[in-house]
């Protein structure tokens, strides 16, 4: 099945619309630096034209018995799964993701959630009957909670917008869904699949744009909800708007997780994880695991076998299965690394692999994947997302200390803990602030919440959880 490359048009009110401006942008594959294609940018006038598109929708949608609705949510789980291997590739190409990594990120897994999504709706009951303290009864309803402006980033675009519009959907809502440019091209899929599963004009709504044109959407009056997945300092400007707006949101933010690994830790088991624990998508992932704790008397040989790991790692074209760190998304984005590269070495902090471009690959965006040892929990390197593959590795004298380094972030996104012993690595795992943890292993859940404490977000995704946000509750009385 081919997908276009060139999407000069928008998908709102279930038809291909010419845009109300002129303004496009380019996608430069990341690996070639070439223009792959070129997506239309909305204006104001077009997220206008998107919510009340979303708007009319909304009252077919919601007023669907939730049997429909999931029957829909299949047709279109269909559709986006006819497209995976080719949806993979695209993203791939746009951001640079490793093609075995995509397959299954931005490949299978939307359809997979809009199927879960779907399940979940047929056997859930819309309503819950409650015996009230005071005699009679109380029936608490669910209802969509309505319009829900979906906000996307370029790391993980198919599988952080399906997060997103699988459970608004499933609940009722209705999605204006807005990518980032970068990975405008991918997105369209959405719109693809929606038409060919025949879902009512206005459930999805998708409408690449930049910056200023995004914040109108967050704050359009026509919005009644925000679920956005991208950079802390973007999520406060977002939070701020919706809470002087009252409006819900979810907010999916930044992390600088911590691995810890344990003094009965198998460092072998900790080595073949590291990919992806610690550098999934060329580190551009905002829970891996970027500053490995280890113990100081095993110090030198979590540093051996980090150093050997990740110097080892296969480095080359995203689309070759072997691959295992590609390019990062853009040219700003690599010279953002390596600034943070360059702050690392002039606080002093001796980089053990890697800390340049690959002289091999002089064409595409690609920083060798770096380890930095000996470092402070307080320098920068340490401190800031710099969403690339740099690691840093930090010593450590006892458990107490391992946790107190871990919490010491502004971060509460991910986090991994490394023993032989799960029960101990259990009790570590409790006392790590964050929203998810891992014991020798790291892989989100569809079945379980996902989402981060302190500036890593708001509220959870996936899961029965992951639903919840998009519903608001009514109570209804009854005395007899």
């Amino acid at each position: 099945m081919d997908i276009s490359l060139d999407r000069r048009t928008l998908f709102i009110d279930g038809e291909w619309v010419t845009p109300q401006s002129d303004a496009t942008f380019d996608v430069i594959e990341a690996a070639t630096e070439k223009v792959l294609g070129t997506t239309a940018l909305a204006s104001t006038s077009d997220i206008d034209a998107a919510v009340a598109s979303a708007r009319r929708g909304l009252a077919t949608w919601r007023a669907l018995e939730a049997a429909d609705r999931a029957d829909h949510l299949d047709r279109f789980a269909a559709a986006l799964k006819a497209r995976a291997k080719q949806t993979a590739a695209l993203t791939t190409r746009e951001n640079g993701m490793p093609i075995s990594l995509s397959i299954g990120a931005n490949g299978f897994a939307p359809s997979m959630m809009v199927g879960y999504y779907a399940n979940l709706i047929r056997r859930t009951a819309s309503d819950d009957v409650r015996p009230s303290a005071l005699g009679g009864r109380t029936v608490v309803r669910r209802e969509p909670v309505g319009v829900v402006a979906a906000i996307t980033p370029w790391n993980y675009p198919q599988s952080l917008a399906a997060m997103k519009i699988a459970p608004a959907l499933a609940a009722g809502c209705t999605v204006v869904l807005k990518p980032a440019p970068e990975t405008a091209l991918d997105a369209f899929v959405f719109a693809d699949a929606a038409a060919e599963a025949g879902l009512p004009a206005g459930v999805v709504n998708v409408v690449p744009a930049g910056r200023e044109v995004s914040a109108y959407l967050v704050e359009h009056p026509g919005v009644d909800k925000v679920a956005f997945t991208g950079s802390t300092p973007a999520g406060r400007a977002i939070g701020a708007t919706c809470g002087r707006l009252l409006r819900p949101v979810t907010l999916e933010l930044g992390g600088k997780s911590a691995s810890i690994v344990l003094e009965d830790a198998d460092l072998d088991v900790f080595a073949e994880n590291i990919l992806g624990v610690s550098l999934p998508n060329n580190g551009q992932t905002c829970h891996a695991g970027t500053r490995i704790l280890a113990p100081r008397s095993r110090y030198a040989e979590v540093v051996d076998a980090v150093t050997e790991t990740v110097r080892a790692l296969r480095i080359g074209d995203p689309l070759d299965r072997s691959t295992q760190i590609g390019p990062l998304v853009s040219a700003a984005q690599r010279d953002r690394v390596l600034g943070y590269i360059d702050i690392g070495r002039g606080d002093g902090y001796r980089v053990t692999t890697g800390g340049t471009v690959p002289a091999d690959q002089p064409t595409g965006w690609y920083v060798a994947p770096t380890v930095f040892e000996g470092v402070d929990n307080s320098a920068r390197i340490a401190q800031e997302e710099i969403f690339g593959p740099v690691l840093t590795i930090t010593p450590y004298g006892d458990e107490d200390e391992a946790v107190a380094i871990a919490n010491d972030s502004e971060y509460g996104l991910g986090g991994t803990v490394w023993t032989t012993d799960e029960e101990r690595g259990l009790a570590i795992a409790d006392r790590i602030h964050s929203g998810t943890v891992g014991v020798n292993h790291y892989a989100l859940d569809f079945d379980a919440p996902f989402g981060g404490v302190k500036a890593s977000g708001l509220g959870r995704e996936l899961g029965p959880e992951g639903i919840a946000p998009y519903y608001d509750s009514k109570s209804i009385y009854f005395w007899s």
